[in-house]
């Protein structure tokens, strides 16, 4: 019989095990959060899984995005927005287009997960105490005053290591959630093949799905934060190996994750007719057909993955101008206070002013495609300045993989050009 020592022991090799990749979770959080799961509980409920190629050529572009970012940064000791003002002609341009981009999106992003966390928790809270349904707006916005105030007060006393740790916790709880709800609802297997067959859903909207999954799944943050990262984690260039596993179980991950969230949407809704619109819908994806338990399993994971979000895209905008600076992250310094307290107030506006969070979210996602050909372009042309890798080649797959990235972003970002022409 197992003791309480030898329990204990297995907690602290599993844990062991996770944190051996902490900056790959920094790369999941940043991708599934609830713009990652909107996407796709909106696309399986609506799509069934016709989308699944989108994703799936998303992951194995990021994984060599993450990889080649992170070697980078082990060869060389620079990040990538630093790397580009020093290196690249126009590169000072390049980066201040990038800044403001990701910035942009990654704010507007911000502001659908907050509408939604809170609105998650405000629905939990009326199936069990229905008398709080006349004040509905009044609570979400309490609610998203209280998770924001509580997110911005542990950026002030953390360090990489413990935020590492926190988002540990919500990405696993997320994962386990989505992937045991995976056994209670899924789809037809004719319509997960089907769905790595290249096709976009000709009505309304689709274009505009397809560049809101590549701008949450191929997030240009989740490579430009990396190096700093990876140098947080203490990582050198006797390191590559493991950066290199850290990169591909991170796409792992992000895929069988991000797949098992649609897979669950088609089984639950997309069978039924069902598409999500609305917050509450997607509480009750699965309500119907696996009860209650289910339920609140989906509500864990989807509030996990929003959780999981907030405290890298609070970091972002600081990491990118202490990337751009001097190459480095001081989360003591006034500049990272003052930029992180801004976001927590912009994170508002949607609660505050009370639109759909849903449609807000995915919208924000499709803003992010369209500084991904920049952050593409740059890492291609610096891994093969001969001067800068110190005698390490890059492999050919490598570059190869980079420039159907590049084509890849180039064709997404005019469709998105083309959704939003359509939408306003």
């Amino acid at each position: 019989m197992e003791g309480p020592a030898q329990n204990t022991s297995l907690i602290k090799k599993i844990l062991a095990l996770v944190l051996a990749f902490g900056p790959g979770i920094f790369a999941i959080g940043y991708t599934i959060g609830t713009g990652s799961v909107t996407s796709m509980i909106v696309a399986g409920s609506t799509y069934g899984m016709q989308l699944l190629w989108v994703l799936l050529l998303s992951c194995i572009f990021s994984g060599i995005l993450m990889y080649a970012y992170g070697n980078y940064a082990l060869l060389t000791g620079e990040t990538g927005l630093f790397a580009f003002k020093k290196h690249l002609k126009y590169g000072k341009v390049i980066a201040v287009l990038i800044i403001i981009g990701i910035g942009f999106g990654q704010w507007n992003s911000l502001m659908g997960i907050m509408g939604i966390s809170s609105n998650i928790i405000y629905e939990i809270f009326a199936i069990y105490f229905p008398e709080v349904a006349s004040f509905k707006y009044e609570m979400v916005i309490g609610i998203a005053v209280v998770v924001t105030a509580i997110f911005y007060a542990l950026l002030l006393v953390g360090k990489y290591t413990f935020f590492e740790k926190i988002l540990v916790i919500f990405v696993t709880i997320m994962g386990v959630s989505f992937l045991i709800s995976l056994f209670m609802v899924y789809p037809l297997p004719k319509d997960v093949i089907m769905g790595l067959v290249p096709s976009i859903p000709q009505v309304p909207g689709g274009k505009m799905l397809v560049a809101a999954f590549v701008g949450t799944t191929m997030a240009s943050a989740t490579f430009l934060s990396r190096p700093l990262f990876v140098k947080g984690k203490g990582w050198n260039s006797s390191h590559l190996q493991e950066q290199k596993k850290d990169a591909i179980v991170a796409a792992i991950l992000v895929f069988l994750i991000s797949a098992a969230i649609m897979a669950v949407a088609t089984g639950a809704l997309y069978y039924s007719g069902k598409p999500v619109t609305q917050v509450l819908d997607m509480v009750n994806t699965l309500e119907p057909v696996a009860g209650k338990f289910a339920l609140t399993l989906f509500f864990f994971g989807t509030l996990s993955a929003g959780l999981s979000s907030i405290f890298p895209i609070l970091l972002i905008v600081p990491i990118l101008i202490g990337d751009y600076q001097s190459g480095e992250l001081d989360t003591s310094s006034k500049q990272f206070k003052g930029i992180t307290a801004i976001a927590c107030l912009f994170a508002l506006i949607v609660p505050i002013f009370g639109s759909n969070p849903v449609e807000m979210q995915i919208l924000s996602q499709v803003f992010n495609v369209f500084v991904l050909p920049l952050v593409i372009v740059g890492i291609l042309i610096l891994i093969n300045k001969k001067e800068l890798m110190k005698g390490h080649q890059t492999p050919k797959i490598i570059n190869l993989g980079l420039l159907l990235a590049l084509v890849f972003a180039c064709i997404i970002s005019y469709n998105g050009i083309v959704a939003l022409l359509e939408y306003f």
